[in-house]
């Protein structure tokens, strides 16, 4: 049976969880293919603990972690009220296919209601299409004001 629950990144099993399942994810072609580097290995679960805007999901699978559900609370200007963004969601190879990302997806929701959140918001790449199956079941679609101007795009721009 899988266990969905809140993980704390300063419990030293958890700590490992979470960065050995996301680099996984980082490993993984649409997670870009590329390991995390030694910095990140060794700082995340530190610098995750240390920020009130973080949640952070584990899904286990007895004592296997096999999901992870990175999150950040932001703020909406519009609604002036905070705001819930999935940013990362990975599930095992191994475990894909159980509606494991639905159910920690489902965790943040909660979380978030409770914070006063009026959204939650993620990101997916546009080729992804198992993805966005999933997230149209769990309620998601693609961001847009006013159709006429076309759905809002995710950018970025790297500066370290």
């Amino acid at each position: 049976m899988i266990k969905i629950e809140r993980a704390n990144p300063s419990d030293n099993h958890q700590a490992t969880a979470i960065v050995n399942l996301l680099n996984e994810y980082a490993l993984h072609p649409m997670g870009g293919g590329k390991a995390l580097s030694e910095y990140t290995r060794n700082n995340l679960a530190k610098h995750l603990a240390e920020r009130d805007d973080c949640v952070v999901i584990l899904a286990w699978d007895d004592k296997e972690a096999v999901g992870l559900c990175n999150c950040f609370e932001g703020f909406s200007t519009f609604a002036s009220r905070p705001l819930m963004n999935i940013h990362d969601v990975y599930v095992k190879q191994s475990h894909r296919g159980q509606g494991i990302a639905a159910q920690m997806m489902q965790k943040a929701e909660e979380i978030a209601r409770d914070r006063g959140c009026c959204k939650m918001t993620l990101e997916v790449l546009n080729h992804n299409e198992k993805a966005k199956v999933s997230y149209l079941a769990s309620g998601y679609s693609p961001y847009q004001l006013d159709e006429r101007h076309g759905h809002a795009e995710f950018w970025q721009k790297p500066i370290l």
